[in-house]
C-alpha cells in the first residue's frame, strides 16, 4: 500500500514525504504551492507532487496586495483553501492506501480513502484546535487585543477529523496533552517528534566573548509570547547584551513595541537558511517563549548549531530537551524565570560551553528526519497489520 499526503504548504510534511519515498512508500503529495516554488525539494520526483496552487499563491501574496489586514476576507480565504484541497485531492484517490493530511484539509479525502478500505491519518502539527483557539483568545485579552477566533467552520472540521481519523499523528508531548484534556482516546494518538536537517545546520562558530547575545528565530508574535522574552531581556542586567530578532512581526507585536525602549534590540526581519548557522552558532542562547505549538523545528537547528536553548515547554522543548542539560524549559508567561536562565548562563563560564556540548550530542542522537521516517514507516506498518491489510 502506498502513502498519499496533503498539504497546503510545505511545513514538515515534504520531509515526510522524502522519507516516504526513500522507503519506497509514496504515492503522491498533494499541496497547494505551485510547482516552481518546489524545484528545491531534492528526493521527490516532481511527477508525484501535485499541485492545486490556485487559491493558496495567492493567500501567499496577499500583503502585496494589502489585503492581509481584511480579517474577514482572510478568514474566507483560508476556509477556501482547506476546503478546495481537500476535495481535489478526494476527486483524485482511486486505490486504497493510507492517506495522511495535514488537519483541516484531510475530512473529504479521508472519507474517501476509507470508502476503498484504506487507512485515514490525521497529522496535527499544534495542539488540539480547540485547545489552540482558547489559550490564544485568552493571550490577545491579556494584551488588549481583539482574538477573531478560529473560524467555526475549521473548528467543527478538524474535530470531525480527528474522530473520524483511524490515527492522529503529533510531535510532542504537549500536543499530545492537549488532546487528551480535549477528551480524545489516548490510543489513537500517536507521538513522532519531528527531526532537525543535519546537513543544513552545523556548528560554524562561537559567540563574541564579552558580550551576551540572544538570538530569536519564528514569527514574533503573541502566540509566540514575544513580550515576555522582550521584556525579560529589557530587565536583565548585562553591560554589552544584544537581542537578535529574525522572523516577520506581526501587527499587534508592532503597535506593542511602539512604547517599548528598543535598545540592543535588532530586529532582521526574514533572513535565508544559509546565514541562520551563523547566528544560532555565534549567539549564547536562542529563545522561544510560545503559548501554543506542535515542536518548533528552529529549536533542532539551534541544537544542530551548538546553540542552547530556553523555551516553554509549549513549544515541545521536552521532546527535544532536558532542563539544565541542552538548555533550560521555563513556565509559559514567566519573564523572570528567563532572567534567571541568562544570569546562570552568564555567571558561569563554562557552562554555556557545557550546554553547547551536550545540544550537539543531544540533536546526532535524535537522528534528524531519517529517525522520523523510520518511525512514520513503523506507524503505516502497524496500521496496516491492525486494520488486516497488506502492504
Amino acid at each position: 500500500m502506498k502513502v498519499t499526503q496533503i498539504t497546503p504548504g510545505r511545513f514538515h510534511h515534504f520531509h515526510l514525504a522524502r522519507q516516504m519515498q526513500k522507503h519506497g512508500l509514496l504515492d503522491k503529495i498533494f499541496t497547494g504551492y505551485p510547482k516552481f516554488k518546489l524545484k528545491d525539494e531534492s528526493g521527490i520526483p516532481l511527477e508525484k507532487i501535485k499541485t492545486f496552487p490556485w487559491v493558496q499563491t495567492p493567500y501567499m501574496k496577499r500583503s502585496l496586495l494589502g489585503l492581509d489586514k481584511y480579517d474577514k476576507i482572510n478568514k474566507e480565504w483560508i476556509w477556501l483553501l482547506v476546503q478546495t484541497l481537500d476535495k481535489y485531492a478526494a476527486k483524485s484517490i482511486k486505490t486504497r492506501g493510507v492517506l495522511t493530511a495535514l488537519s483541516s484539509n484531510g475530512l473529504h479525502s479521508g472519507r474517501k480513502m476509507q470508502s476503498l478500505g484504506g487507512i485515514y491519518i490525521c497529522d496535527r502539527g499544534s495542539s488540539h484546535i480547540s485547545f489552540q483557539n482558547e489559550i490564544l483568545a485568552n493571550e490577545y485579552e491579556r494584551w488588549g487585543f481583539k482574538w477573531i477566533g478560529i473560524d467555526e467552520r475549521i473548528l467543527e472540521k478538524e474535530q470531525e477529523e480527528y474522530l473520524l481519523a483511524d490515527y492522529i499523528t503529533i510531535p510532542s508531548q504537549f500536543v499530545m496533552d492537549s488532546f487528551i484534556q480535549k477528551g480524545i482516546d489516548k490510543n489513537k494518538l500517536k507521538k513522532i517528534p519531528y527531526g532537525a536537517r543535519l546537513d543544513r545546520f552545523k556548528k560554524i562558530g562561537d559567540p563574541v566573548k564579552n558580550k551576551f547575545r540572544v538570538l530569536w528565530v519564528g514569527g514574533v508574535s503573541l502566540r509566540k509570547g514575544f513580550m515576555y522574552a522582550l521584556n525579560a531581556f529589557k530587565e536583565f542586567k548585562h553591560p554589552n547584551k544584544e537581542f537578535i530578532v529574525i522572523g516577520h512581526v506581526s501587527r499587534e507585536i508592532k503597535s506593542l513595541i511602539e512604547r517599548e525602549n528598543l535598545e540592543n534590540v535588532i530586529f532582521k526581519g526574514i533572513v535565508a537558511n544559509s546565514q541562520l548557522l551563523e547566528y544560532y552558532s555565534c549567539s549564547d542562547v536562542f529563545l522561544l517563549t510560545s503559548l501554543e505549538e506542535g515542536l518548533a523545528m528552529v529549536q533542532g537547528e539551534a541544537l544542530a548549531c551548538g546553540c542552547p536553548i530556553i523555551a516553554t515547554p509549549n513549544t515541545g522543548s521536552q521532546d527535544l530537551i532536558t532542563n539544565d542539560k541542552e538548555g533550560f524549559i521555563v513556565p509559559i508567561r514567566n519573564s523572570n524565570s528567563i532572567i534567571d536562565c541568562f544570569q546562570k548562563i552568564v555567571d558561569s563560564p563554562n557552562l554555556r560551553n557545557e550546554m553547547s556540548y551536550n545540544a550537539l550530542e543531544k540533536v546526532q542522537s535524535l537522528g534528524g528526519w531519517d529517525t522520523y521516517g523510520e518511525n512514520y514507516k513503523s506507524l503505516i506498518e502497524l496500521a496496516i497489520k491492525e486494520s488486516h491489510l497488506s502492504l
